[in-house]
């Protein structure tokens, strides 16, 4: 069972943590196979669309599955809808699915998807049918999509090819704009992130640093990030001067952009070896990830230990005795001290947290 973390009120540091604690509770469990004593499939990313209105899941039964927030999520009352649990549709892929992104200004009609056969894929959701495909990458795992918030036409990819390449999907060979290998050992590069605010591209690598580049002009890394000990398997931009990665040394690093420098390390989570998850709620300060040891952590911006831990109960379906918690992701917005948090795991189990201040008042500023 999960249980809060909490820290003894022994110095005005703890007294502070405490007071900043949240509460959270399981809401919703859902399975992506409902029949009982078969395997499921391990639910390797999970999207909400920027309206809140969808959570889009992917992983290796190659399927983009599309929940409807209102029948997925309980209500503040408890109720819930008709249809419970059940995605409003899918579509099937030609391969496992290892990213996946909404498209920025398509009204959630389009998503974006990266697979295990290093093809890039665009869907159309109304029509569900494929409108985008590129193959540049030899055939290589593509791990990693994302697209430009300012000019949504281009987008990146980051594969086990050693390759970032940005994209513009009104060429109907997707076009390649450029293609950098930031590491000079040609290591994979396993995440990649555009930062909303500015021209800028991150990518992640095996190499266990991450590269920044001006996305108008890809020649040399505007900064690059070395401190992690093993590859760095996600980064999120938290400004236009802080970032955050994780890795598979167990660790997530908040770096100061401007001279490269960490600012403080999240440790408690168990990751040496697989994807676990990285998603930050931007609102509310907080950041959540996966874990190889089956939970999920929270862990608030401010402080390096995690304020509150959730142990996943095994299902008893088969081949979960080695489970892990391989996904997460915050529901973005939101100024009522009110939280939603989705993780999937191993298990192709879908758990639904709902975060709420035990104290009274509006949200802290981060």
């Amino acid at each position: 069972m999960g249980a809060m973390k909490t820290f003894s009120p022994t110095s005005e540091a703890a007294v502070e943590r405490a007071r900043c604690d949240w509460d959270f509770r399981v809401s919703a469990v859902v399975s992506s196979n409902p029949v009982a004593g078969t395997a499921s499939d391990a639910l390797g990313v999970l999207e909400f669309d920027p309206s809140n209105d969808f959570l889009a899941t992917g992983g290796i039964s190659r399927k983009i599955r599309v929940y409807n927030v209102n029948t997925l999520l309980p209500a503040r009352d408890g109720s819930q809808e008709d249809g419970a649990g059940l995605p409003d549709y899918y579509i099937c892929t030609p391969a496992k699915l290892s990213s996946l992104r909404w498209k920025p200004g398509s009204n959630s009609r389009v998503i974006g998807s990266g697979d295990y056969d290093g093809v890039v894929t665009e869907y159309d959701l109304e029509r569900r049918v494929p409108v985008f495909e590129r193959d540049e990458h030899g055939g290589r795992r593509v791990w990693s999509v994302d697209y430009s918030y300012s000019n949504p036409v281009i987008g990146a990819s980051g594969s086990d090819d050693g390759t970032m390449q940005t994209w513009d999907t009104r060429c109907q060979n997707g076009k390649c704009l450029a293609a950098v290998q930031p590491s000079k050992a040609r290591s994979a590069v396993c995440c990649v992130q555009f930062d909303p605010s500015s021209p800028t591209v991150a990518a992640g690598c095996a190499d266990r640093k991450t590269y920044a580049y001006d996305v108008r002009k890809t020649g040399d890394p505007i900064f690059v990030l070395d401190g992690h000990l093993k590859a760095v398997t996600y980064v999120r931009f938290l400004s236009d001067r802080t970032v955050l990665t994780s890795s598979v040394d167990g660790c997530i690093i908040k770096w100061d952009t401007g001279d490269c420098t960490p600012v403080r390390t999240y440790k408690g989570h168990v990751n040496s070896t697989r994807f676990v998850g990285l998603s930050v709620w931007n609102s509310g300060g907080l950041i959540s990830c996966g874990s190889e040891d089956n939970r999920v952590f929270v862990y608030d911006t401010r402080w390096g230990e995690p304020i509150w831990v959730y142990g996943c109960e095994p299902t008893g379906r088969p081949g979960e005795e080695n489970g892990f918690v391989s996904s997460v992701c915050w529901m973005q917005g939101g100024d009522d001290g009110q939280c939603t948090l989705v993780a999937g795991g191993s298990d192709g189990v879908l758990r639904v947290f709902a975060g709420k201040r035990p104290k009274a008042g509006g949200l802290m500023q981060y």
